[in-house]
């Protein structure tokens, strides 16, 4: 019953529900003493108890490069405090494993992808007992001009925001208001 879509105050960046990329999964809130310190777009969740790929069908102008976010907060949504690990894929290809044990409750991975068609597939892949989930997922159209690369996708690493600003926009933890 969240308000969509919405703008998120801090970065003024623009969030609407999921229901129309994806038809699986269920729906929940985080637990726990730390929801009252998340940004808004990652105190919920979908969750994936059923199936073994669960995919986002999203429309994109092919050729148009994206920069593509998804956020992973597990918070103990179910109770069980047993952390996920799956895959994540875009289109056929893995572009991460997601190991919410090792990442501390919460991760997110980015990528600049030029899509070579006009609809795009993520998808999470469960690998194991423990079930897939995410946070919030972000696309964002670039510049073709920006990171440009001969082939393929670039996948982050690491990143900062450099700035003369007295205003940060983001931080490299950005879940947390």
């Amino acid at each position: 019953n969240e308000q969509s879509p919405y703008n998120e105050t801090l970065s003024g960046l623009h969030f609407s529900s999921d229901a129309t990329f994806i038809h699986t999964g269920k729906t929940s809130r985080i637990q726990g003493i730390r929801v009252s310190r998340l940004k808004k777009p990652y105190k919920t969740l979908r969750y994936f108890p059923d199936g073994i790929r669960n995919c986002y069908d999203l429309d994109v102008d092919k050729g148009r490069k994206y920069w593509i976010r998804a956020s992973f907060v597990y918070g103990n949504y179910d109770g069980r405090d047993v952390k996920p690990l799956f895959d994540l894929y875009l289109g056929p290809n893995l572009w991460a494993t997601i190991d919410l044990d090792i990442r501390a409750n919460s991760t997110r991975e980015d990528i600049l992808h030029i899509p070579t068609s006009n609809s795009l597939q993520i998808c999470l892949v469960k690998t194991g007992e423990t079930t897939p989930l995410i946070s919030a997922l972000e696309l964002r159209p670039m510049g073709n001009g920006s990171y440009v690369t001969n082939s393929g996708s670039l996948k982050q690493l690491n990143g900062n925001y450099l700035s003369k600003s007295a205003y940060q926009i983001r931080y490299a933890s950005d879940i947390y208001d």
